[in-house]
């Protein structure tokens, strides 16, 4: 059964700082402008981008004849043994399906990586049982273009027609929509044009693939709709008004990060979707707010956590948490995009565009339509199983070792700043790279992010340009066993790979930010090495 969606402040002097903010809010009527899809309320300069962006906050009700086409689709699939999901997509198209089949416990395969062996270990599963899932706004994401290829042509190799076997979801009149209509796909479903990525998560993006893999899609259309009529409400009590005003609040008292534990919420990696929400919304024109997402609440940036943060739980309160939310995973979703949209408006930013994010996306294009995919680079240190490759002038004394290459790497980094931990690895097979995070915040005192590549770029990546200029950039690559070509390109997916993180690592050095990229040539080893010279540094590096 549905229950409402609910904010606490526990915080008091965050609770009376954001309470001026939470009357103006109310007076001006921000709620019930933002659920009639009022494009004014970013100022003359967002309402182009507003005017096309807003139809996210009814999509509770609009979304409701998706219901049972999605429910035949499924039927006819399983009737044709078809039961395996897998899911080709980036950013919104694969954040929201994965943490509503995460919390249904549904199984659903997610490619959003260009990782050759993670690729292939979804190419290794069972193809006679499975459907792929392409889902992109435009069609032109080169991760998702890549992926359909590779999936093409392994469904032809097994005597498998692909056009049987692949779902299509995109924007209509997307050059994707063209296309698969062209090909004769099995089903194209176009979404509503009027939602950006981030924003999508009951649109089509985030129910097709969901739905076909099992999850309860009508529910959580259920719990949205019963949130919204609080969260429309032009109301002091609106609990989307009382966190985006606390939002607003702590950012305007120097606390620009918001750092997340799940304290028993049931929801199954509600972080990694509400990271991407806050980051692309907010990290623009200097300024914005960092979601920093922690393995839980004994976690080093939470229970030591700053000035500089404030720290969020999803789920119960606990002692160490200044703000709490509460509720379904549909109320949720729609509670952080109204609390976003309206933290926007006190930080006078757009939170519907996204003016940094190309930049990384041509810069990887760049090297991959040069030669060989761009220069070999040459490392300034190998230790063991770890080059060593800096960016910007931090290092020109030269280093010889991985722990010598951090000292001087983390000493760039400013008080209040933070570190984003950036892995171009396998997500699954390299997992234990994630503990770098932990081992890393607890040893600088920095708010500390933890992102797969290229993942991440989808994500995080517009803060990392658009946001708060303090950040420093730790990137690690490796060596793949294997590589995996697309069929029809002038390259491999190791190749499509590298492009990005080096292309990304030199947009970021071209912003003035210090950038270190630890290439493995033995993941497993290196990963190990690479621990291990972490652990040298000490409790403060």
């Amino acid at each position: 059964m549905a229950t409402d969606v609910s904010v606490e402040i526990a915080d008091t002097a965050l609770a009376a700082e954001a309470r001026p903010l939470v009357e103006r809010l109310t007076a001006d009527a921000v709620a019930g402008k933002l659920a009639a899809q009022d494009a004014t309320l970013w100022g003359p300069d967002a309402e182009p981008e507003a005017s096309i962006r807003l139809s996210w906050t009814t999509l509770a009700e609009s979304s409701r004849p998706l219901l049972a086409e999605i429910d035949a689709l499924r039927a006819e699939l399983h009737a044709d043994g078809l039961d395996r999901v897998v899911l080709a997509g980036m950013g919104g198209s694969s954040l929201a399906p994965e943490v509503i089949t995460g919390t249904a416990g549904v199984p659903l395969t997610v490619l959003d990586t260009t990782d050759p062996g993670q690729v292939a270990d979804a190419l290794a599963g069972d193809l006679d049982r499975t459907v792929l899932v392409v889902s992109s706004k435009s069609g032109t994401t080169v991760e998702t273009d890549s992926h359909r290829r590779i999936f093409e042509k392994a469904f032809e190799q097994n005597g498998i027609d692909p056009v049987t076997r692949i779902i299509v979801v995109t924007d209509p009149g997307s050059p994707m929509e063209t296309a698969a209509r062209e090909a004769g796909y099995r089903k194209v479903f176009t979404a509503d044009p009027n939602v950006g990525g981030r924003y999508s998560a009951l649109t089509a993006f985030g129910l097709v693939p969901a739905g076909l893999a099992g999850a309860d899609i009508a529910g959580l259309l259920d719990d949205a709709a019963t949130a919204f009529k609080a969260l429309s409400a032009d109301s002091d009590h609106n609990p989307a008004v009382q966190l985006g005003a606390a939002i607003g609040a702590a950012h305007s008292q120097g606390a620009e990060k918001l750092v997340f534990a799940d304290t028993g919420s049931g929801i199954a990696g509600f972080g990694d979707w509400v990271e991407q929400l806050i980051a692309e919304s907010t990290g623009k024109n200097g300024t914005g707010v960092l979601p920093v997402v922690v393995e839980n609440a004994d976690a080093p940036g939470y229970a030591d956590a700053g000035a500089d943060a404030t720290t969020v739980a999803i789920g119960p309160r606990i002692d160490t948490a200044q703000i709490s939310t509460t509720g379904p995973l549909g109320g949720q979703m729609l509670l952080w995009e109204f609390a976003t949209a309206i933290a926007g408006r006190l930080l006078g930013i757009n939170p519907f565009d996204q003016p940094d994010v190309e930049a990384a996306k041509k810069a990887a294009r760049a090297l991959l339509d040069g030669p060989a995919g761009g220069p070999a680079a040459t490392p300034a240190a190998v230790d063991g199983s770890v080059e060593v490759h800096p960016s910007g002038d931090w290092a020109s004394a030269g280093v010889g070792t991985v722990a010598e290459a951090l000292r001087a790497f983390l000493a760039t980094a400013p008080k209040g700043g933070y570190l984003a931990i950036q892995a171009y690895l396998d997500r699954l097979d390299d997992a234990s790279a994630a503990v770098l995070r932990t081992e890393l915040a607890r040893r600088t005192g920095l708010q500390t992010t933890f992102g797969w590549g290229p993942r991440f770029l989808h994500s995080t990546g517009q803060y990392h340009k658009g946001g708060h200029q303090n950040g420093v950039f730790l990137q690690i690559t490796g060596d793949s066993e294997a590589d995996l070509e697309v069929p029809d390109r002038p390259y491999a997916l190791a190749g499509l790979q590298r492009a990005q993180a080096l292309g990304d690592g030199q947009v970021l050095a071209d912003h003035g930010r210090p950038v270190l990229r630890l290439h493995l040539t033995d993941r497993a080893a290196g990963l190990v090495e690479l621990v291990k010279a972490v652990q040298t540094l000490g409790g403060q590096a």
